[in-house]
């Protein structure tokens, strides 16, 4: 288990991920809050590749909650059934956007309780869509930022919601717009599950992952 990361080393860990990727921002593709909320739903257990290719051809036809309830279960099934759970996952979209034009005005909330009170909706989703959405400094931990966070001794945790919570209180109140985007990122195509790319890595010497491969000349 790596060391817990100093203050300082979390300073010079975020600036030098903000240096290299200013503006991150998230692959799954939107328009709207509900857009969003939508392929964050489908996102569960799949793809944002996979996604992006299914909710194109969603959102040409429904792209707001009246225009999904219209579609219905099976009109949604049809467009998603390339992503995993999809059955599922279509009985969410469709009840939360019942829910979202009975409860909300058709509007995405900006309240985390409201959020979660949507079918489908857990506290990771709701944290990606008041992040993303609304410019909340929430952190989603999925499995890419859990690994990096307990990993480099950055925030230690053996639960999604223990991450999230040492998170929200070691990163700097300036770094906490941006720092789920940084981690995720960073996890997904730097600090890899089965072999992190340390060479690469642009913060590698404030981590303390004990078997960091050697710097690239």
């Amino acid at each position: 288990m790596a060391r817990r990361m100093s203050n300082a080393a979390v300073e010079g860990f975020f600036a030098a991920l903000e240096a290299a990727n200013p503006e991150p921002e998230g692959e799954l593709e939107w328009t709207s809050p509900f857009t969003l909320l939508v392929a964050v739903v489908l996102s569960a257990q799949a793809t944002d590749v996979g996604v992006n290719k299914a909710t194109r051809r969603l959102f040409a036809v429904a792209d707001t909650p009246a225009r999904m309830l219209e579609l219905g279960e099976a009109g949604v099934r049809e467009h998603i059934k390339t992503i995993g759970l999809f059955n599922a996952k279509a009985k969410n979209v469709v009840a939360l956007s019942a829910k979202l034009l009975a409860e909300h005005g058709g509007e995405v909330p900006r309240d985390r309780e409201a959020l979660e009170a949507l079918p489908g909706v857990g506290r990771k989703t709701a944290n990606v869509v008041l992040n993303i959405a609304f410019g909340e400094p929430t952190i989603a931990v999925d499995t890419h930022l859990f690994r990096v966070a307990n990993r480099t001794g950055l925030a230690a945790g053996k639960t999604p919601l223990a991450v999230e919570l040492a998170l929200l209180k070691r990163v700097p109140q300036h770094y906490l717009r941006h720092a789920h985007h940084w981690l995720i990122l960073h996890g997904r195509y730097i600090c890899k599950a089965r072999k992190p790319d340390c060479g690469r890595c642009v913060a590698r010497a404030f981590c303390n992952f004990p078997d960091k491969s050697p710097a690239l000349a």
